[in-house]
């Protein structure tokens, strides 16, 4: 009997089209939640702000301790030496495993998502228990999504295209910003709640979908000749056995560590990755700082609107371009020309000068696109580095979600640096303290708080200026550093592609130390 034609038209969609639509189901989500979860606890619930405080701050390291601690359980089944069910662990056993846990965690991911438009608490409990939850399993379905990545495809051609489809919808997902504003009313939160419920549903089906087609694709994988339903290098052929077995020795979470310390391009990345996360995430927190200080006079408030809104989904749309490039190029090169192309903008804007409103315009935007664009293209790159460690240690699996845990917990800081340094440089540039008129809004999310009483007219022209050394230099400052830290990495070009060939082969024999190379 035929399937209905719904069904097998679904069936029949690529692999990297249905991975990637797990982007779309976060996204949708993920956004919404960082515009409107502040804005709704202090306007709406009118959390206290000592409750406030102290659920950001238990959030904070909640957020930086729990990536590690939910790689760690979900990959030492595949460090382990425990056979599993009698016999050794499969790539595609693992596949699979990853993609069960994304159909149970991608559901309770919408459902911690609908706990934040609903008051069942006092408003400081609820605060904290709520962004706790949420985060703990947007990470479990974060890290699992990220792992698969690494999982599906060894090759760097497959990966990219994967990650294409990743940027698409995650850029689609991205348009429930600019439909969240017809919904958002504070007096009346009837709507926007009936508005979330939906975002809920359609999320949280999308995953049971999603993750029951991926999980046929894979099954399928195994009985098809050539596999041609997965990645073209053919990453899930064949049963043979990664994990399990007399030969697989079982490692602790200290001997793991001691390894990735010795690890030398997982070190010069992180150092990277972090300056990179502090600069997304101050570009988040000044944003409607530099708009308000350097552009207010110059442009509308809904032209500001937009150009908040745009931010979010543009870095999505250039991966569409940057994506292909890296194939031609590379992911390293791809990247650090960004970092150039940063450091070129930035020294240019700071010879222009603050009095160029449209070239100030296109930096302040270009300079968060080409930011947050470079942020997305770093998964690829964490791929490769999974590669090479499971090379250097000669493991019998990847511990794919575990690395990116790791990278995680040593960048997630920047996320704290970003409003404390940026906040202090504009008070030692100009004395202006924002804090003792009103606290800075956390990353992405719409000013919670009553708008700051206007400096005194004498110190706005010293503001002003302040701004804009302040959204020069840093740019400049990190452009600079990451150059230095991304020439000591050595994961690309030859070397790279050594390490590809000897993971392919790794299950096959141990090959020459990768050290030696």
């Amino acid at each position: 009997s035929s399937l209905p034609r719904p069904q097998a038209w679904l069936l029949r969609l690529p692999t990297a089209v249905v991975y990637g639509s797990l982007a779309l189901f976060i996204s949708v989500l993920h956004n919404v939640f960082l515009l409107y979860y502040v804005d709704t606890f202090v306007s709406v619930y009118k959390i206290n702000k000592a409750a406030f405080w102290v659920g950001e701050t238990v959030f904070l390291l909640w957020n930086s301790l729990n990536d590690p601690l939910f790689g760690w359980l979900s990959d030492r089944q595949f460090l382990s030496s425990q056979p599993w069910s009698g016999t050794g662990l499969s790539s595609r056993a693992v596949v699979l495993t990853r993609v069960q846990a994304l159909g149970w965690h991608g559901p309770l991911l919408a459902l911690s998502f609908l706990a934040f438009w609903v008051p069942w608490a006092p408003a400081g409990l609820q605060f904290l228990l709520c962004l706790c939850l949420y985060d703990g399993f947007l990470t479990l379905v974060d890290l699992h999504h990220h792992a698969l990545l690494a999982d599906l495809a060894l090759s760097a051609h497959d990966r990219t295209h994967l990650n294409f489809y990743c940027s698409l919808f995650s850029a689609a997902g991205s348009l429930s910003v600019f439909a969240s504003y017809a919904f958002w009313n504070k007096e009346d939160f009837s709507s926007f709640r009936a508005f979330c419920v939906a975002l809920a549903a359609g999320s949280g089906l999308g995953f049971v979908g999603a993750t029951r087609l991926l999980r046929r694709r894979v099954e399928a994988a195994g009985r098809e000749p050539g596999c041609p339903a997965l990645a073209v290098d053919g990453g899930l052929c064949g049963e043979e056995l990664l994990v399990g077995g007399k030969e697989a020795g079982s490692i602790t979470l200290g001997q793991y560590l001691r390894q990735l310390a010795h690890h030398r391009n997982f070190l010069w990345f992180v150092g990277m990755d972090l300056v990179q996360v502090f600069h997304c995430h101050f570009n988040s927190n000044f944003f409607p700082l530099f708009l308000e200080h350097l552009l207010s006079d110059h442009i509308s408030l809904s032209m500001g609107s937009f150009l908040l809104g745009i931010s979010y989904v543009a870095p999505h749309l250039n991966n569409l371009y940057f994506l292909p490039l890296c194939r031609r190029w590379g992911v390293y090169a791809v990247v650090r020309g960004l970092f150039l192309l940063k450091l070129g903008l930035s020294l240019l804007m700071l010879l222009a000068g603050p009095d160029c409103p449209s070239l100030l315009c296109l930096f302040i935007a270009s300079n968060r696109v080409f930011t947050e664009g470079t942020c997305k293209l770093l998964t690829l790159v964490v791929t490769d580095l999974v590669d090479e460690d499971l090379v250097l240690n000669q493991r019998k699996q990847a511990a794919s979600a575990l690395l990116f845990g790791m990278v995680a917990l040593v960048t997630k800081p920047g996320q704290t640096f970003a409003p404390l340094l940026g906040t202090w440089l504009l008070c030692f540039y100009t004395g202006h303290d924002l804090f003792q008129q009103a606290p800075l809004a956390p990353v992405g999310s719409a000013q919670p708080w009553p708008e700051p009483p206007a400096p005194p007219p004498a110190q706005v022209p010293m503001l002003r200026q302040g701004c804009f050394y302040l959204l020069v230099l840093v740019p400049i400052t990190c452009a600079l550093l990451q150059l230095f830290t991304w020439s000591q990495f050595t994961l690309h070009g030859r070397y790279l592609h050594t390490v590809k060939v000897q993971r392919q082969n790794l299950s096959q024999a141990q090959t020459l130390d990768v050290k030696t190379v």
